[in-house]
């Protein structure tokens, strides 16, 4: 075996190695994504070339440079598919169902258990990510019948703090 041949046998074993440990931990160091110099582009580019070199190696009969040449060509067009055509629409497609209760203040809800006058009720809130049900207590601690609409105006310790919702005609 070539000294090259196995410079690019033990760099797919490495780059694989250090690409499932960074599939494992990709969280704790995601901070490190910073466009096109990400780890993810970095792996695969590095991992292309150790491919296409070895590849290279044993099917032609071409000499070291030609073939470390050709191998970082090969690796540069196919991490540049890869990355405009997988991993930026995979980035940009990236939604979160998360949210916060402030983030919900100004949301016309509906009330499913009537709130009484000093009291707690249960309102609910449509969303696209489906439907949120919340305790509530009347802003100004009026009674709330059930199924008004009504506005979240403030949220303290958990609890909605509501108006009745009267839409504009």
């Amino acid at each position: 075996m070539r000294e090259i041949e196995q410079i690019f046998l033990y760099g797919l074993f490495a780059i694989g190695l250090i690409t499932i440990l960074y599939v494992l931990f990709a969280d704790a160091i995601d901070g490190m994504d910073s466009g096109i110099l990400n780890p993810t582009t970095v792996l695969t580019f590095l991992l292309f070339i150790c491919a296409a070199g070895f590849i290279l190696l044993k099917l032609t009969n071409w000499n070291e440079e030609i073939i470390i040449i050709v191998a970082l060509v090969v690796s540069s067009i196919i991490t540049f598919l890869l990355y405009f055509f997988v991993l930026v629409p995979l980035a940009s497609a990236e939604v979160s169902t998360a949210y916060t209760n402030e983030s919900l203040q100004g949301q016309v809800a509906r009330v499913i258990v009537p709130i009484p006058m000093d009291g707690f009720g249960e309102i609910v809130i449509e969303t696209v990510n489906g439907i949120i049900s919340k305790r509530a207590t009347g802003y100004d601690q009026e009674e709330i019948e059930y199924n008004k609409q009504v506005l979240i105006i403030d949220v303290e310790d958990g609890t909605f703090l509501v108006k009745e919702y009267e839409p504009l005609k």
